[in-house]
């Protein structure tokens, strides 16, 4: 016989109804990510490139099509962030102590975030870059 060990439901929101246990589960993602932005230091500094690439997209007028793609963008860098704070505190839980393993799967959800970054710095790059050239050579 195989027991599976689950949360109990008053944890997961399931014993709430549909629509009170969806506004369970938002409110648990929201404190996820006030966590992610109160303890990591480059979700604040995350947070300031979206004001900054907004601002920039606003200035600079791009069209509907880029400012979906720099949405998407920034919000899947933040996205992976609280992913990789996940993992973090998922490793901590699991071995208090070190474990070269354990230094593995921080380090690998870490080069995740690198991806990321570099991606968001290719997406800004061909969407701003063309009119900011225009603008520095007039």
């Amino acid at each position: 016989m195989t027991h599976h060990r689950t949360a109990p439901d008053s944890l997961t929101g399931r014993d709430r109804g549909f629509w009170a246990g969806r506004w369970f589960s938002l409110k648990a993602a929201l404190n996820g990510t006030l966590h992610t932005v109160r303890t990591q230091p480059n979700a604040r500094i995350e947070l300031v490139a979206l004001v900054l690439v907004a601002l920039t997209a606003a200035l600079l007028q791009v069209s509907a099509l880029e400012w979906g793609i720099l949405g998407l963008t920034i919000f899947l860098v933040l996205a992976l962030e609280c992913v990789n704070t996940a993992v973090e505190a998922a490793v901590d839980l699991i071995s208090p102590t070190y474990h070269p393993l354990a230094g593995v799967a921080k380090d690998a959800a870490a080069g995740g975030m690198v991806f990321a970054v570099l991606a968001s710095l290719c997406v800004a790059s061909a969407i701003f870059g063309p009119r900011l050239w225009q603008l520095l050579a007039a």
